[in-house]
C-alpha cells in the first residue's frame, strides 16, 4: 500500500469514528413526554428522579437511571392524597389541575426523602423510605402548602424548606419533618428573586431548588418576564440565610425549572424542562461548566441538541408500555406506567375476574367523560405516537359508552355509545360533539379502536380509527386539534374508560393496550 493509500485509510477511518461518535450522542429533549418539575439525586452511581403528576393516582413518581438518558419508573410515593369529592370526582368537583405539585427528592444519611404540596388539600407532604424502589414509604404532612418549596438538609443535620414566588422565603422544620418547628417564623431569603431578571416580570420567581456544592448554597429558580420566555435564574450565598447575589443562567427556546446533577466522572448538567404544546412539559439537560463559582448552562449560554451522554433506547418500557393484562400470581394488578385519573373505585375493576383482560364495571350514572371514575391512563409522547386496544363489548348496558381516550380538557375519543340496544361506533370531541360511525352488527362483540398524536413542530394533532378485525382500519371524524390548557395542566394522556348513562353494572373487557412510536 503505498503512502497516498494508506493516508486516505486513515482519514477515512478517522471520518467514520467521530462520525460514529457524534451519532451516539444523546438528544434533546431528554424525554419527549410530560415529565415536568424534575428533582433528580445520585447516589453513588444511580440516578433516581421525582416529578408531578398532579391529579393522577398512584402520584409522585419515582424514576430510576443509570446514564441520565434512559429511565424507569420505579416506584411511587403515595396512593391517593385522599378521599374528597374533588379526588374522588364527585358531586360535580374535581382535581384537574391540582392535586399535587412539584417535588423535590433529597437522600440523607441513609434515607430518601420526597416532599410536595397540594393546593387542593392545602397541605405540605413529606415520604420517606430506606428502599426508594420497594418502599414502603412513610407519609407525614401539615398546613399550610408551601408552594414550589425545596427540602434542604444542611451539613448540622438540620432540615428547612425553601418557597414562595417573588420573595423567597425559608423555614426550618421539626426532626422528624411533620411540621414547622415550633416557635420559628418564616425568614426572607431573597426579597424579590426576580428583580435579576429585569423590572417588567410577568411570572414571579418560583421552583425553587436549593444546593450546596463546595461550601456554597445556589438556589434555583425561574421566571418569566413579560414579552420574553422562562428564565433560570441563579443566587448564591456563603451562608444558608444569605445575603445571596443572582444572576441570570440562562435564556434560551423557554428551558427552565431544574436544577444541578454531576455523575461520578465530576461532570455536571443542569436538569430542566420546556413548554411544549400538548405534548406537556418535556425535560431538557444542558451541560454545565463552573466559571469563578458560578455554574454557566448551556453550550454559549444556548441548549444544545445533542449532548455527551449515552443514547436514548427509548421511552417503551420503562416510561410508557404494553399491556396484554397477563398476570402472574406474583406480580403487582397494574405495572408502573399505569395511573388512573383521580382515585380509583377499587370495587369496580379487575384483571382477575377475567384473566387476560382489564374489566372496568360501571358504578354509578355519569354525564361528562372527564367525571368518569376508573378511567386508566398512560403518557402520550413525541414526535408521533399510537395507541391501540381491542375491547369486548358484550358486557355493555344501554347508556354505556366506552372506549379510547385522549385526555385533556379538549380531549376526543373513539369508542362505541350503546343506544336501545343498538351499538354504534362514535368518535366524541369536547369541542365539536358526536361524530356517529357505522352500527356494529349484533354479532359483533369485539371492536379495535386507535388514537394517534403527532406531536411534530407543535402540530399537536390526534387521529381516531377504528376496526372490525384489527387489520382494516377506518378513520373516524376529523383530526382533534389538542391543546395544552391550564386548567388541566397535564400532556395528553391515553386513557381506556367505560362509563354509564343509565345503569349501571354493565362492564367491558380491554384485552391489550399496545403503545408504539409511529
Amino acid at each position: 500500500m503505498n503512502c497516498l493509500k494508506l493516508i486516505t485509510v486513515i482519514l477515512t477511518a478517522f471520518l467514520l469514528s467521530t462520525t460514529h461518535a457524534s451519532a451516539q450522542k444523546a438528544s434533546n429533549p431528554i424525554i419527549f413526554a410530560d415529565v415536568p418539575d424534575l428533582s433528580i439525586i445520585r447516589v453513588g452511581k444511580v440516578y433516581y428522579m421525582s416529578s408531578t403528576t398532579m391529579h393522577m393516582n398512584p402520584g409522585l413518581p419515582i424514576m430510576k437511571s443509570t446514564d441520565l438518558v434512559n429511565w424507569k419508573i420505579v416506584s411511587y410515593a403515595y396512593d391517593t392524597l385522599g378521599n374528597s369529592d374533588a379526588l374522588t370526582l364527585s358531586n360535580g368537583k374535581s382535581d384537574y389541575g391540582r392535586g399535587s405539585w412539584a417535588s423535590s427528592l433529597r437522600y440523607f444519611k441513609g434515607i430518601y426523602y420526597v416532599s410536595t404540596f397540594s393546593g387542593t388539600t392545602g397541605k405540605t407532604y413529606v415520604y420517606s423510605t430506606k428502599n426508594i424502589e420497594k418502599g414502603p414509604w412513610k407519609a407525614v404532612s401539615f398546613s399550610p402548602a408551601l408552594h414550589d418549596h425545596s427540602l434542604f438538609f444542611d451539613d448540622d443535620g438540620k432540615a428547612y424548606m425553601i418557597y414562595g414566588a417573588g420573595k423567597i422565603l425559608m423555614v426550618e422544620l421539626t426532626d422528624d419533618l411533620s411540621g414547622i418547628k415550633p416557635g420559628s417564623t418564616p425568614q426572607v431569603l431573597i426579597e424579590n428573586a426576580s428583580l435579576v431578571a429585569g423590572p417588567s416580570v410577568g411570572l414571579p420567581a418560583e421552583g425553587s431548588q436549593l444546593f450546596k456544592i463546595n461550601g456554597t448554597y445556589y438556589l434555583f429558580n425561574i421566571c418569566w418576564p413579560k414579552n420574553g420566555m422562562r428564565t433560570v435564574l441563579v443566587h448564591r450565598s456563603d451562608k444558608l440565610v444569605g445575603p445571596y447575589e443572582g444572576s441570570v443562567a440562562l435564556q434560551d427556546k423557554g428551558v427552565a425549572q431544574g436544577g444541578l446533577i454531576s455523575n461520578p466522572k465530576g461532570e455536571w448538567f443542569a436538569y430542566l424542562f420546556r413548554d411544549f404544546g400538548a405534548v406537556g412539559r418535556i425535560p431538557y439537560f444542558v451541560p454545565v461548566k463552573w466559571e469563578a463559582g458560578w455554574p454557566v448552562l448551556g453550550v454559549d449560554h444556548k441548549v444544545p441538541d445533542s449532548l455527551e451522554l449515552p443514547l436514548s433506547n427509548g421511552l417503551i418500557p420503562g416510561i410508557v408500555a404494553s399491556d396484554e393484562f397477563n398476570r402472574k400470581k406474583a406480580e403487582p394488578k397494574l405495572p408502573l406506567v399505569w395511573q388512573w385519573n383521580h382515585n380509583p373505585d377499587q370495587t369496580h375493576w379487575s384483571v382477575d375476574e377475567r384473566p387476560g383482560f382489564l374489566r372496568l364495571t360501571t358504578s354509578r350514572v355519569d354525564t361528562n367523560v372527564l367525571f368518569v371514575r376508573n378511567m386508566l391512563t398512560q403518557r402520550t409522547f413525541g414526535p408521533v405516537s399510537t395507541g391501540v386496544t381491542a375491547i369486548d363489548l358484550s358486557g355493555m348496558k344501554t347508556g354505556d359508552h366506552a372506549g379510547l381516550m385522549l385526555l385533556q380538557r379538549n380531549f376526543g375519543w373513539v369508542g362505541v355509545r350503546n343506544t336501545a340496544g343498538k351499538k354504534t361506533v362514535v368518535m366524541v370531541t369536547a369541542k365539536n360533539g358526536t361524530v356517529t360511525g357505522e352500527e356494529l352488527p349484533a354479532s359483533q362483540q369485539t371492536l379495535f379502536l386507535k388514537a394517534s398524536c403527532d406531536f411534530r413542530n407543535r402540530a399537536d394533532k390526534g387521529y381516531f380509527f377504528y376496526s372490525m378485525d384489527g387489520k382494516t382500519w377506518k378513520p373516524i371524524g376529523g383530526a382533534l386539534q389538542m391543546s395544552y390548557t391550564l386548567p388541566h395542566f397535564m400532556g395528553y394522556r391515553f386513557g381506556l374508560f367505560n362509563y354509564a348513562t343509565e345503569n349501571v353494572g354493565g362492564h367491558v373487557d380491554f384485552d391489550y393496550f399496545h403503545i408504539e412510536p409511529n
